[in-house]
This record gives structure tokens, sequence and C-alpha cells, in this order.
């Protein structure tokens, strides 16, 4: 594994009484894809969201070798994280390429005037968000909001990107699309933390893999060990017995 640049120890979460997610582990590193898989209701988006700071938290986070000792939105944002929310929270009455500039706001206020440069780097990832940067947010596909959110996140250049179930409510063909595009995010130095109900299509763009269960880890490893770990075929992938599960993401229907 490369160099860590995220790191989480004893990392939990409580609502109240509840604990959501039980003392997790995690690493992730500079220019690594790591997905965190498991069942609805384990504790996956809860682990985000604290991460970010928007949730508190106990344990110790650390980002880039430094601990992060009360992890807040504006802390996590000047430090380099970004977080695609699964509702995308898009402003569905403005523009695209106002979306975008907005994505930028944080460089903007520390005096970094290179959001045009940021653009064209997110109109060279997603073509189609050129084509459409004067249409409002609303009158999206499901896809290419989807694509305008990860962009939005792209213009603040962090050093790690969470996204939450990108996959959700997408068609395949766009869910291959889209994760394709997560998977260049390595090129750009990115590191991505990705949180998906849809394992085959994790594993399939992930160097690493956590399983998420009753919030606690209960399997981790390299993505494609767990792609043929029995228990993750019979539980995630849906198949059974030897089947290799099928290299295409599989995803539900708009």
């Amino acid at each position: 594994m490369s160099k860590p640049l995220l790191e989480l120890e004893n990392f939990s979460v409580c609502y109240g009484p509840v604990e959501a997610v039980h003392q997790v582990a995690l690493t992730v590193g500079e220019g690594e894809i790591v997905t965190v898989i498991g069942p609805n209701g384990a504790g996956k988006s809860t682990l985000l969201n604290a991460i970010m700071g928007l949730l508190g938290s106990s344990g110790t986070l650390r980002l880039g070798g430094q601990p992060m000792a009360r992890p807040s939105v504006e802390a996590m944002v000047d430090a380099g994280v970004g977080l695609v929310p699964e509702k995308r929270e898009l402003f569905g009455e403005m523009s695209v390429e106002d979306n975008l500039l907005l994505g930028g706001f944080a460089r903007w206020r520390r005096g970094q005037r290179d959001q045009k440069e940021r653009m064209a780097e997110v109109f060279k990832l997603f073509p189609r968000m050129q084509e459409r940067r004067a249409q409002m947010a609303s009158t999206l596909s499901g896809g290419e909001r989807q694509m305008l959110a990860i962009g939005r996140a792209l213009m603040a250049r962090p050093r790690l990107l969470m996204l939450d179930e990108p996959s959700l409510g997408l068609a395949p063909l766009i869910v291959r699309e889209v994760l394709n595009i997560v998977a260049s995010l390595r090129d750009m130095g990115v590191s991505v933390l990705l949180v998906e109900q849809n394992a085959r299509a994790a594993l399939n763009v992930a160097d690493r893999g956590y399983v998420l269960e009753m919030g606690e880890v209960a399997l981790t490893g390299a993505a494609g060990e767990l792609m043929h770990d029995r228990r993750v075929i019979e539980t995630y992938l849906g198949v059974g017995g030897n089947k290799a599960p099928p290299e295409a993401p599989a995803a539900p229907s708009p």
C-alpha cells in the first residue's frame, strides 16, 4: 500500500445511546481507491459523514499523518477532503457552470483564482457537462447529476474524495461510465473512499475493500481477494458455489 493519507483507529460514531459505527480501523493510501461495502444499515454512510465532520465521533482520525482532533466540515475541506453525498445535493435552479463555481468557492476565498483551470479539468473528465454548462441542474438526467456532483467536488481539488453510493438509481451502462471516471482519478493523484451497496461494481474499481456489518469491519483485503471470497460472493455478489462474479457492474434501472 502507498503512503497513508487517511487513517482511522478505534473510530466510533453514536446517535445518542446507539453506537452506529464501532471501533473501525481503516486506511486509504495516497492515489488509492478504497471501497466500503455492506448491507443497508451497516453504517457506511454514517462513517463517511463522521469522517467529514457532519457527525460527532470518537477515536483517532489522521490525515496525511496529522491528527484531526475534532473533525469539522470546514477543517476537512481546508485539509483537502471532499464528500459527494448520496442525494448529490445540487442547486437545481442554478446552471451546471454555477454549481461548479460554487464547488471552487473555498479556493476562491483563500485567494486561489484558478476556477477556469479547475473547470477545464472537470470538462475534460465530463465532456457532457461542458455541453450542458448553461443548463439548469434540475433538468439533467440521473447520470448527469452524478457527474455534476463529482465535478463540483473536484473543483476544490481534493486530496481525498469520498463518494456515497454513486451508482444509486443509475442504469448499468451509466454506472460503468461513472465508475470508470472514478478509476481515472488515480491518475490525477486523488485518493477515493467509495461507499457502495453495489459490491461487484465497487470491487471492480477499487484497490482494496472493507466489508462493514452492523457498524464493524467484518472483512478487509485486496479488492481481487474479496471478489473471490466465498462469504462475499454468497452474501454480496449474488452468486453461489465456485462461480466467479461477472466483471460488468450491475445496478438497478433508473
